[in-house]
């Protein structure tokens, strides 16, 4: 039984567009070597998971789900994390002009793009270990539409709500420039947002799309 295989996304932009917030050299490492782990692993345990159902082996099916769930979710959310970022200076990071409406909404429900930026940073600051930051559209029609959330280590974002985007907070993404310097990688990240995609993902609706990324 064969069994779907997956491969590295290219990315939008040059390994250079985001610096000087994210260097080339952490980008480089960050998709070439981090995202492919994800995606070599995820490969493998499909593999492994065809193998054992085909055997009717359901030990090992059962002992499989944890490193399915962890690569799977590293593949969904660097698939969308790359494409929530632009490159520095870009038309793109300027949030007035590329997300009018996210921006409104963001307005209404924070008080102000600095009071939102205030609150998403604390969630990412707060966050123990490793894990994800993202704004996401809650669904349905409250006087709250958007939320900020995390989540641990490679969990993606839960069914029923559209990613709007989302910032890595693992240390892969920032260590070798920013060392412990956690904050200054929470405060340079919102010069490389792509709120062209932010827009277009806040005004589509619809569902967390992370389920795209695995569709071949």
């Amino acid at each position: 039984m064969s069994s779907p295989q997956y491969t590295l996304p290219s990315l939008p932009y040059a390994y250079d567009a985001l610096e000087p917030i994210v260097s080339s050299e952490i980008m480089r490492l960050h998709h070439q070597k981090h995202h492919q782990t994800y995606i070599t692993n995820l490969n493998a345990a499909l593999t492994a998971q065809a193998t054992a159902l085909a055997a009717h082996d359901i030990p090992t099916l059962l002992s499989l789900q944890a490193k399915l769930a962890f690569n799977a979710g590293g593949h969904i959310n660097h698939s969308l994390f790359w494409r929530n970022l632009a490159p520095y200076g870009s038309a793109a990071t300027d949030m007035a002009r590329s997300a009018p409406a996210l921006k409104r909404v963001i307005e209404t429900q924070w008080g102000s793009v600095e009071a939102f930026v205030a609150a998403f940073g604390q969630v990412l600051l707060g966050l123990q270990g490793s894990g994800w930051g993202w704004l996401v559209c809650a669904g349905g029609d409250g006087p709250q539409p958007l939320e900020i959330v995390s989540t641990k280590d490679q969990e993606p974002v839960g069914s029923g709500k559209t990613v709007v985007f989302g910032v890595d907070m693992w240390e892969h993404a920032y260590y070798l420039q920013y060392l412990n310097n956690k904050a200054g990688y929470v405060e340079g990240i919102w010069k490389v947002i792509n709120w062209v995609e932010a827009e277009e993902r806040f005004t589509k609706g619809g569902v967390n799309d992370g389920g795209a990324v695995l569709k071949l």
